[in-house]
């Protein structure tokens, strides 16, 4: 009979370690979906670094070609030159709020830098927004 009531005392124990259980597995698992949505986020921002990184060297490229017009590609916001347009276009088209933060172009004699500026979907909704993102790079197109 003392066996009953000894029973009687545990009752509920291992309810209790199965709650706490669940419990874990659920801290667990939350912290895997945060883990998930911050590596997602930063592929984005990588892909964007990426890309910006190719349409910078992209331009360069196309200077070195036309370095005899090497003034035309002098941009600072405002109406582009018709060699500048499609890139400009390009630009636009792939990284998110270019349009809000056009890229820059500074030519100096037979020195270029080119800025890129794009702004995430994330920062755009915040308030305030912060600065946006850039790439630049610096070259020198020289003469033969």
């Amino acid at each position: 009979m003392h066996h009953r009531a000894f029973s009687t005392k545990q009752g509920g124990a291992l309810l209790l370690e199965a709650m706490i259980a669940i419990l874990l597995f659920s801290l667990g698992v939350l912290s895997l979906v945060g883990m998930q949505a911050m590596a997602v986020t930063n592929v984005s921002e990588a892909k964007y670094r990426t890309d910006a990184s190719f349409y910078a060297n992209q331009i360069i490229g196309q200077i070195w070609v036309n370095r005899d017009n090497i003034a035309d590609y002098d941009y600072a916001g405002g109406a582009p030159s018709a060699a500048l347009e499609p890139w400009l276009d390009q630009v636009t088209a792939a990284l998110p709020g270019v349009a809000d933060n056009p890229p820059e172009i500074e030519v100096d004699g037979t020195n270029v830098t080119v800025t890129i500026f794009w702004q995430s979907p994330e920062d755009a909704a915040k308030d305030p927004q912060p600065d946006p993102h850039q790439f630049t790079v610096t070259t020198s197109i020289n003469c033969c």
